[in-house]
């Protein structure tokens, strides 16, 4: 059978993914790439991958879509790694840097400062990693993935994007999904769903592996991240793709 092109975005997140995926059975069928959440859907919209963890707000613009197993990069509430990084209160900010790296925590960002927030900042798309600099005086940055987690270290207020979803609906929030541009056979999704479960009954020695001093990866696995695709997140994902279409 030809190899299933997969892509995978390169974050800390996606590590208990990759356990199962780098072994066999998985590993066998496909050809894994890794690249930050925007460059993994723009492949998948180009027909350079079969199937990519995506931005789940990539998902209305594909002709035809398919998500794919049980899993997910998600979280019920305080995510850690996608948050507002300011030196000042919210009421104070003035002008707010975009991360380029995710559409998804853009427009859940978009949503909460017109919706819930009730702010109106100057809003700048960043273009490259400097804009982290920028994040001073009245200056905001979103800021997501593992550069959050060092951030977290720097800013004095931290505005989860996680956890302010969370107030607001009462839902999960689904950052990123396993999708797919076109029908695939039944027996590797299941191959696939199996690969994605493997990694999460090793959480502990996963985390363990990583030298990471910023941030305790046990905690952020166990507690901030919820890998299963269950029927609460698909709702929640539901009401995000509805409440972005007027944004």
């Amino acid at each position: 059978m030809e190899k299933i092109r997969v892509g995978i975005v390169n974050y800390l997140n996606t590590r208990p993914m990759l356990y199962g995926l780098e072994r066999p059975p998985a590993a066998g069928l496909i050809e894994l790439t890794g690249d930050y959440p925007a460059n993994v859907a723009r492949q998948l919209q180009e027909g350079k991958l079969d199937l990519g963890l995506i931005p789940v707000a990539v998902i209305p613009s594909l002709p035809e879509y398919h998500i794919v197993g049980d899993y997910c990069i998600g979280t019920e509430g305080e995510i850690a790694s996608v948050a507002l990084f300011s030196e000042v209160p919210m009421d104070e900010i003035t002008r707010v840097y975009l991360d380029y790296q995710s559409r998804t925590s853009v427009m859940l960002l978009r949503f909460l400062m017109k919706e819930y927030w009730g702010i109106n900042p100057e809003i700048i798309p960043a273009g490259g990693e400097d804009f982290r600099k920028e994040i001073r005086g009245t200056t905001a940055g979103l800021v997501i993935g593992d550069r959050a987690l060092e951030q977290r270290k720097i800013s004095t207020f931290i505005f989860d994007l996680g956890s302010e979803w969370k107030k607001i609906t009462g839902l999960p929030f689904v950052f990123a999904a396993w999708v797919s541009t076109r029908p695939l056979p039944a027996s590797f999704i299941d191959i696939f769903n199996k690969a994605n479960a493997l990694g999460l009954d090793h959480i502990d020695e996963i985390a363990a592996e990583i030298s990471y001093p910023l941030f305790d990866l046990r905690k952020y696995y166990n507690l901030h991240l919820s890998y299963k695709l269950d029927e609460a997140k698909r709702k929640g994902m539901k009401r995000f793709l509805d409440e972005i279409k007027n944004i």
